[in-house]
């Protein structure tokens, strides 16, 4: 990006340290808690985060700990994060640093890029902000900055561009003051140049000296790939009940959601009384339909249209697990898919 990087340094740097805002990860710039952090955050807004990172932090302290834990007891405490792979290798990458690392979190970019889940932007986050070394952490809220700032043109989906950032805030970071120009950039980018709507320039530290803001042209950038129509999949669920055990079933351990909890359901639409004579054949009954629900769940690349129907039943079929109200709300992990329908019942 043809721009002087190192002109922004001073102006960013004043503004962040006074109107950052005060998140649980920014208290300590300990490797694991930001690792931690960085892994939550992508893909899920910051307000949602917290909670869980709090949570998650109290049940699960360190690496040691991580590597110990059930699957069970991870997918639950990351019940309603989305993405499930992204707890996985939490836990893969935290068994590779017990037994490669001797418990330590490594210290070297390479060794922290070439652990399972992590990639360029967030080994360049935790290398920056827990060791303060001049590797930039360029995300879709970095780069909408910069290509505004700049006013490229560039597709930012393009590797080549996010290459190219990169090398342009290398020369930024060179000076030092690498953990602050991280989280200036990602804040700057979160908060003041939004992705949704007119940015906030009358707040922005780079106004001045911003392509876009003097030429009125930040409704063009960035420059994106037109991004596909999702896949659309009819589903109907099942939320089979005997007075207070619920039947769930495990998903698959590959594909989407695998090894999670859900409810018996089948890849196409029912009426009511195509839904009833299915039970009725499966051999639930005697049955009764107490309501039915409509819900859509929207994944990254699929969507699902869900109608449920909840049924009281009498007979407990072993091809599916019986659990208490308690149990399935406290101890099993259920995608947000399905766990809509168990908050609409209680």
């Amino acid at each position: 990006m043809n721009f002087d990087w190192v002109q922004i340094k001073q102006p960013l740097l004043r503004w962040y340290e006074k109107e950052h805002r005060l998140l649980p990860w920014r208290t300590m710039n300990i490797p694991y808690n930001i690792w931690i952090s960085e892994i939550m955050l992508q893909q899920t807004r910051v307000e949602a985060v917290k909670g869980y990172y709090s949570r998650f932090l109290n049940a699960i302290p360190s690496v040691k700990e991580l590597a110990e834990v059930s699957e069970e007891e991870l997918l639950k405490l990351w019940e309603g994060l989305g993405y499930y792979n992204r707890a996985k290798n939490l836990q893969k990458t935290a068994r590779i640093i017990m037994e490669k690392y001797h418990g330590n979190f490594p210290k070297e970019y390479s060794d922290v890029i070439s652990l399972p889940g992590i990639g360029e932007y967030t080994a360049g986050a935790i290398c920056s902000i827990c060791y303060d070394m001049p590797t930039p952490a360029v995300d879709g809220n970095v780069l909408r900055v910069m290509t505004r700032v700049s006013e490229n043109y560039c597709n930012i989906d393009d590797v080549k561009t996010k290459k190219l950032a990169r090398q342009d805030l290398e020369l930024l970071y060179q000076n030092g003051d690498c953990a602050m120009l991280t989280q200036a950039l990602m804040e700057l980018g979160a908060m003041v140049c939004i992705p949704n709507g007119a940015p906030k320039c009358e707040e922005c530290p780079l106004a001045m000296m911003c392509g876009a803001f003097r030429n009125h042209t930040y409704d063009e950038l960035p420059v994106r790939k037109k991004k596909k129509n999702r896949k659309v999949i009819e589903k109907t669920v099942f939320i089979l009940h005997d007075k207070d055990y619920y039947g769930i079933r495990k998903r698959p351990d590959k594909g989407l959601l695998a090894n999670m909890w859900e409810f018996t359901h089948v890849d196409y639409k029912m009426n009511k009384e195509e839904a009833l004579q299915y039970i009725s054949e499966e051999g639930y009954g005697p049955f009764l339909l107490e309501k039915e629900i409509p819900y859509t769940h929207i994944f990254s690349h699929v969507e699902w249209r869900m109608t449920a129907y909840y049924i009281s039943c009498r007979n407990q079929l072993s091809n599916l697990l019986w659990v208490k109200e308690a149990e399935l709300k406290n101890r099993y992990a259920l995608p947000t898919a399905f766990k809509t329908f168990l908050e609409k019942e209680f």
